[in-house]
């Protein structure tokens, strides 16, 4: 939508959707389109004056509805209004989403996206629409905070718990370039998930302007975490991984054994997810199937373990994950290695029968705990 038409295009666009919105309505059927104003330091894109009932809606235009953007709109159109009792201010962007509409709501100013959603509220008029789903180019977007780079940032931001990090101490711990760190923390203040700190030099003596330095991190549990991880676990493709299946007549804790002694043997990496690795961070609920990923020789591994490939009836899944970043946080729990907190998360959320449950006593019993 916007990427594909110049910014005068969109405001005309914009404008036309509004005005068509509102001759739903009989006396604001006449009201009439003017170009962009200033007041002091405030400017708006333009004003739809509403003749018959002495109203001007004064309407503030952006590429994105995202939180960051919605609040800094809102300031500005707030500034703008002030002076006139006749203006009612409205935000209009190509997708608004909720966290941004509820900002909307709190600063009492309307809103307008051209997917359809909209809450506008002022004398007798009351035009709520809502459930429209994102464009394309939002759903681009999402893909790239959720892409295999950005995600291996989001695993140290999530492990890190209340940790500050300056930008090139989070591009080494992820293993990622400083522009791909640059681009996650974008997306993230533009969601308001992230916060800056500034605090004193390590080394500093005085407290000069340069003795500071800048970071950030992640918000609160509430703020930040929670919305994270349910959007993470929505846009998260377990199939990016190759998953075999197999069988074998031994005890599950035999195979589980078997696997990290034959793996630490050929120098492969195995690391338990699923219910077995729920079973020994947040035991949940009983499990007969082994849940592994491998990263090395996957054949060497089965063949000295004597695992069985299947088409149906397995009780082993092995996983040879898509990028590196997911085995990031593992950790050893009763000579096993686990994966993080996080993955596990992710990874639970994703299975059938049972795995919501076991996903949210990971979330409750070992998440949560980190934030507070």
């Amino acid at each position: 939508m916007v990427n594909v038409m110049n910014e005068a295009g969109f405001e005309r666009k914009a404008a036309d959707q509004l005005m068509a919105a509102l001759q739903e309505v009989p006396f604001l059927a006449s009201a009439s389109v003017r170009p962009e104003g200033t007041r002091g330091d405030s400017r708006i894109d333009f004003i739809l004056a509403a003749p018959l009932i002495g109203r001007r809606l004064v309407c503030e235009v952006k590429s994105s509805g995202q939180p960051r953007t919605a609040r800094e709109a809102c300031l500005n159109l707030l500034d703008y209004s002030r002076s006139d009792k006749r203006d009612y201010p409205v935000f209009i962007a190509p997708y608004i989403s909720p966290a941004a509409a509820a900002i909307c709501d709190q600063y009492q100013v309307g809103y307008f996206d051209l997917a359809g959603n909209c809450r506008l509220v002022f004398d007798q008029v009351y035009i709520r629409r809502q459930g429209f789903p994102n464009p394309s180019v939002q759903k681009r977007d999402l893909r790239s905070l959720y892409s295999p780079k950005a995600e291996r940032v989001l695993r140290v931001l999530l492990a890190a718990g209340k940790r500050t990090w300056r930008m090139q101490e989070l591009a080494d711990e992820a293993n990622v370039s400083l522009g791909q760190v640059a681009n996650v923390k974008k997306l993230l203040a533009d969601r308001e998930w992230i916060e800056q700190t500034r605090s004193l030099k390590t080394m500093a003596r005085s407290t000069s302007p340069g003795d500071y330095e800048t970071g950030f991190r992640l918000r609160s549990l509430d703020d930040a975490v929670l919305p994270l991880l349910t959007k993470w676990v929505e846009n998260y493709r377990i199939e990016r991984s190759r998953a075999s299946e197999y069988y074998s007549l031994k005890p599950i804790p035999q195979i589980e054994a078997g696997l990290t002694a034959t793996g630490q043997r050929i120098k492969a990496r195995v690391a338990f997810s699923g219910f077995s690795g729920a079973a020994r961070l947040a035991p949940a609920v009983r499990y007969q199937r082994v849940t592994a990923y491998v990263l090395g020789d996957l054949a060497a591994l089965t063949d000295l373990m004597g695992l069985k490939p299947v088409s149906s009836g397995a009780n082993v899944t092995l996983v040879e994950p898509y990028d590196e970043g997911v085995l990031y946080g593992t950790r050893e729990v009763e000579g096993a290695s686990i994966v993080s907190p996080v993955q596990l998360y992710l990874d639970l959320a994703q299975t059938k029968g049972r795995g919501e449950e076991a996903a949210s006593a990971i979330l409750e019993e070992v998440i949560k705990p980190q934030w507070r």
